[in-house]
C-alpha cells in the first residue's frame, strides 16, 4: 500500500431509504409521492414548509392497472392558478406510474388524493412525504 492510498477519503456509506410497501393504499400513495418529487425535483422545497403556506392544492388522480394516469381533478384550491398548474403538471410529468397491486384496484383503477403544500417561492412538498410544517 502506498502513502497516497492512505490519504484517500473513505466514501460515505449511503443507506437507502426503506422501501415502501405498495401492497397498501398508503404505501402505494407514498411511492407515487416519492416519484412525483423525484421527477419534479427543481420545483420541490427541501426542508420544513413555512408556517403560513402560499397555497394548498388537493388533487385526486386516477391510475389504471398498467400505471397509466387516467385523469386528475382539483379537489381543493385557494384559486392560485399558478400553483394549480404546477400541481397538475407535476402529476402528468411523473406518469406513467408503477403498476398498482391488484387488490388496490376498484373498477380497474386506483384513486389517489394528495396535497401540494406551496411555499411563497412557488416550490412545493407533497403532504405524504413532507417534513413537519414550521410553527408560526
Amino acid at each position: 500500500m502506498d502513502r497516497l492510498s492512505l490519504n484517500k477519503p473513505t466514501p460515505p456509506i449511503i443507506v437507502p431509504e426503506r422501501p415502501t410497501s405498495t401492497a397498501t393504499l398508503d404505501g402505494y400513495k407514498r411511492n407515487l409521492a416519492q416519484r412525483i418529487v423525484a421527477v419534479n425535483s427543481t420545483n420541490v422545497y427541501i426542508g420544513r414548509p413555512q408556517a403560513l403556506l402560499r397555497a394548498v392544492i388537493v388533487l385526486k388522480f386516477y391510475i389504471d392497472a398498467d400505471g397509466k394516469l387516467l385523469r386528475t381533478e382539483i379537489m381543493r384550491t385557494n384559486q392560485d392558478r399558478v400553483a394549480e398548474a404546477v400541481a397538475l403538471s407535476s402529476v402528468k410529468k411523473a406518469a406513467p406510474f408503477p403498476k398498482p397491486e391488484s387488490q388496490l384496484l376498484r373498477r380497474g383503477e386506483v384513486e389517489i388524493s394528495e396535497s401540494w403544500l406551496f411555499n411563497n417561492d412557488g416550490r412545493f412538498q407533497l403532504r405524504s412525504v413532507a417534513d413537519a410544517q414550521m410553527d408560526e
